[in-house]
């Protein structure tokens, strides 16, 4: 093979791993909001599809006319930990009246290619007004204009929406504010990942909060496992039986979706046939050729595994990371609590916020109030929850492995004001342990 072929070879191996890391940080990839990652989705949208639908099980659709790359990722269990966000400073979590109104405005633009943002809130004012189950939306109140606003920047995010003419943060301060959109009704069908449609179910919404649990499983149902493949065991994501080799699918691909989609994969938290896979020579093989394809760096303990992606293109939010409060407490608040056995209680979780806020009284002014200490302390908690480094067992905050990985080596704080108060700190900085715990 000449010098040229070898070279061509090497740098579709790279951007093909280059493009699987992309798309695993953002699914949804528009040609408008990053033309370059667009680019490398498009060119090796083959080998790209063929990884994903080995690996993973996912299924990887690019439309290069239309400017966007979408790969569905289905999880066998519900995961509330990566929310829709607001766009706003804080990026705060939609709340379930802004999920309501992104449903319903996602089904009312299926109908429109073109539609002002005044025209676009009456259908959803007459589609909630019409449904009893739904609260209708009052553009007469700012923060259902607020709400509706939310939801439309999203979507303007997504490339479902273009705004031709006015900006839709006008909406919020006038419910006679004109914006003009273009609507991409293709793309608002791609932004579903579950393999079973919500509509499909048909079922009473009384019924819903009842089933809820029951209908969350069902949404995320593949046929391709065998037995329908409704999960027997809805925690624990097994589908019913099928055939040997669907068995094995299904075993491939559970494994290898939260090693690739979670931060850490611990083997506690496998099933015994999971476990048992990863430990045979076949899924040895697999995990690490799957890992080197995508560029990854495997770390494997006796603990779990915990992928290393060097270039942070795979990452859609850090730790350590001063990019917000309770990232930087949940630095300080793992420190803290390394050494409590058996976990530590409410009460130390509380004690220990109070101790931060006095320690930097001018930092985190959002938590500067009576239940301030306890909101920041579950804030931190949660952050190392999401990140796989703790998790809650009776009552009780207990770290996981993982957390061991990390001893922070010190805070940056602001000058120091003339009065001896210590400003806020500006980041937490950390050592990452190169042993395992």
């Amino acid at each position: 093979m000449s010098t040229l072929a070898n070279q061509l070879v090497v740098a579709e191996r790279e951007e093909v791993a280059r493009g699987i890391r992309l798309l695993l940080a953002k699914p949804l990839i528009t040609e408008r909001g990053d033309a370059a990652a667009f680019d490398i989705v498009r060119r090796r949208k083959e080998p790209l599809a063929k990884w994903f639908d080995y690996t993973c099980g996912w299924s990887l659709v690019v439309e290069p006319r239309r400017g966007y790359a979408r790969l569905a990722k289905v999880r066998s269990t519900a995961d509330g930990s990566r929310p829709a966000r607001r766009l706003r400073s804080g990026r705060a979590p939609f709340d379930r009246r802004r999920y309501v109104l992104l449903c319903v405005t996602a089904a009312e633009l299926l109908a429109v290619p073109v539609t002002t943002i005044g025209l676009l809130a009456d259908r959803v004012v007459r589609a909630t007004t019409a449904d009893p189950a739904l609260p209708s939306l009052d553009t007469a109140g700012r923060a259902e204009r607020m709400a509706f606003v939310d939801v439309l920047k999203l979507l303007e995010s997504f490339g479902v929406l273009t705004a031709l003419d006015g900006a839709t943060e006008s909406f919020v301060e006038s419910a006679d504010a004109k914006v003009l959109y273009r609507v991409d009704a293709t793309l608002v069908m791609r932004l579903p990942a579950a393999p079973i449609g919500p509509s499909r179910l048909s079922v009473p919404p009384e019924e819903v909060p009842l089933r809820f649990e029951e209908l969350l499983a069902q949404l995320v149902r593949e046929s391709r496992y065998g037995g329908g493949a409704i999960p027997a065991d809805p925690a624990a994501g097994e589908p019913a039986a099928g055939s040997e080799t669907q068995r094995n699918l299904w075993l491939r691909h559970s494994v290898l979706r939260r090693l690739f989609d979670d931060p850490v994969l611990y083997r506690d938290d496998l099933t015994d046939d999971e476990l048992a896979y990863v430990a045979s020579p076949t899924g040895r093989q697999i995990l690490r050729r799957s890992v080197e394809q995508a560029g990854f760096v495997l770390e494997e303990r006796a603990e779990g595994f915990l992928l290393v992606d060097v270039d942070s293109l795979a990452t859609d939010t850090m730790f350590p990371d001063d990019s917000s409060t309770a990232k930087v407490a949940a630095l300080l608040v793992l420190e803290q609590i390394q050494d409590a056995a058996g976990g530590a209680t409410p009460e130390q979780l509380v004690a220990i916020g109070s101790g931060l806020l006095r320690r930097f009284p001018r930092w985190a002014k959002a938590y500067q109030s009576e239940d301030g200490a306890k909101r920041l302390a579950d804030d931190a908690v949660s952050v190392l929850c999401d990140f796989g480094l703790a998790h809650r067992v009776g009552g009780r905050t207990v770290l996981r492995p993982a957390a061991f990985r990390y001893r922070v080596t010190g805070t940056t704080t602001k000058a120091q004001k003339s009065d001896g108060d210590t400003a806020a700190p500006a980041a937490a900085s950390a050592e990452v342990e190169g042993v395992s715990p």
